[in-house]
């Protein structure tokens, strides 16, 4: 799409778009094509697929995914709830447009009127919540990167951004696959997609589908504080005792810890009665140094390349 004069990208997408609302978290008319994905995704553990090792950073979030698939369309949304999830992250709700849809795991493109760079963020909530209640929710980490750094500090109740979903690592089993047994494994911010990902396997166990046999998420931060969602996520293995279970690790500071809290990194021997080959399927997101050292130390423990999925977030 070449630009118009005087536009930025993402004023340019904005003008393909009529949207009409009214009070805040209402979204009333859209002018837009129907959803699609491009280019169409696999069967088996849709369209997982392990990304480049590459250590390079890599600030822009288009450039970075732009192999992988996401929605041709943009949807209209509106930011109905804000509350500080740690001191660094804020956590948003988002009404979105009721075409949009999401698989767990899966980030956002976030374009943001006025702001020529597109964000990227995970989403940390279950498609569930969507069908229920029409809202999105994001946890950004506070950075100087203009997306992350206008959620923090330009965008209050009832503004308007533009969303589509896309990315390669996600969990949506479909009725006829086998049980697997699910290792989550996040660090930092990470936790976001993963969260996603853990909701979504409760909600699948509460509707009765034998979708897997045990999750357990392993979940490290420099502090206790900064233990995104440590509660909710207790509070959801309770529900399912015999088949979720979590431990969250914390890397910096001397405070006295309770379990399921330790000190320190999270280490393959953490993991090592959490990995059953063939049926494990593992999931990472977190630093890159972490994803790329665990990967390696899981694929020694016998998980075949193929069953460690990774998201890496500069």
């Amino acid at each position: 799409m070449s630009l118009q004069p005087g536009l930025t990208q993402s004023d340019t997408v904005f003008t393909h778009y009529q949207v009409v609302m009214s009070a805040p978290c209402a979204l009333l008319t859209l002018s837009r094509t129907l959803p699609s994905y491009c280019p169409s995704l696999g069967a088996l553990h849709r369209g997982l697929s392990v990304r480049s090792m590459s250590s390079k950073r890599q600030r822009d979030h288009l450039q970075r995914t732009a192999a992988q698939p996401r929605h041709t369309a943009l949807y209209p949304a509106q930011v109905c709830g804000i509350s500080q999830e740690s001191e660094s992250v804020k956590r948003l709700r988002l009404t979105v447009h009721p075409d949009f849809s999401f698989k767990a795991g899966q980030w956002v493109d976030l374009f943001i009127p006025g702001l020529a760079t597109v964000g990227g963020f995970s989403m940390c909530s279950s498609p569930g919540l969507l069908q229920r209640e029409g809202v999105i929710e994001l946890a950004v980490k506070y950075t100087d990167h203009p997306p992350a750094h206008w959620l923090h500090t330009k965008c209050s109740l009832g503004s308007r951004v533009k969303v589509r979903a896309g990315g390669e690592f996600f969990f949506d089993p479909g009725p006829c696959d086998v049980a697997l047994d699910l290792l989550l494994v996040a660090g930092g911010v990470g936790i976001n997609p993963l969260y996603s990902i853990l909701l979504h396997t409760a909600e699948l166990l509460r509707l009765k589908q034998d979708s897997v046999r045990s999750v357990h998420l392993s979940f490290s931060a420099k502090s206790p504080q900064e233990l995104l969602f440590k509660s909710s996520i207790s509070e959801t293995c309770a529900l399912f005792p015999s088949v979720l279970s979590c431990d969250f690790h914390v890397t910096q500071g001397s405070t006295e810890l309770e379990p399921p809290m330790s000190r320190g990194r999270i280490s393959i021997d953490d993991l090592r009665a959490h990995v059953r080959p063939p049926s494990s399927l593992c999931y990472l997101c977190g630093p890159p140094t972490m994803i790329e050292s665990l990967s390696v130390s899981l694929q020694e423990l016998g998980l075949p390349p193929e069953r460690v999925r990774f998201e890496k977030w500069w």
